[in-house]
């Protein structure tokens, strides 16, 4: 089972939207049984609640399911336990990077690293600037390029 983190700073916006339409995508692609995913928040604040309403609202817009997604904070553990964890912007890496105890890690990068023509480095936090759009845009294009990857480096020729 590959395992995938995707981690933000709250984990109410960037993380459970990435979470849910990478999830969807794996679906889509019926890898389901072969892909793991989930999100994690670098801080506390938001324990226990479900996707802020703006990400919600965008995922719904594009039919694509939130249930049963609850914000949770990234712990030590994790990065032994998934194969990559995928940062939403620069800060969450450091913080990441931070945790690392020198114990085997997954491989920790931020989203955007996966899209080679991408214009910016680090995908907005939409708390701040209330542009679900362009986080949404930029998230699905990320989570593309990642299964992408995902399915050369650990999928294709192992069926």
């Amino acid at each position: 089972m590959i395992k995938v983190l995707f981690v933000c700073l709250g984990n109410i916006c960037r993380s459970p939207m990435a979470e849910a339409i990478f999830r969807d995508l794996v679906q889509k692609e019926g890898l389901s049984d072969r892909i793991q995913v989930d999100s994690a928040g670098t801080g506390d604040w938001h324990i226990g609640h479900p996707p802020h309403k703006g990400t919600q609202t965008i995922l719904t817009k594009y039919n694509i399911s939130f249930e049963g997604i609850k914000a949770r904070q990234v712990m030590p553990e994790d990065l032994g336990q998934f194969d990559y964890i995928i940062a939403m912007d620069s800060d969450n890496l450091g913080n990441l990077q931070k945790m690392i105890t020198g114990e085997k890690t997954g491989r920790i990068q931020r989203l955007l690293d996966y899209v080679d023509d991408s214009k910016v480095a680090d995908v907005p936090d939409p708390y701040y600037t209330g542009n679900f759009d362009e986080v949404y845009e930029l998230v699905t294009n990320g989570c593309k390029r990642l299964l992408e990857v995902i399915k050369k480096e650990n999928l294709v020729g192992k069926e």
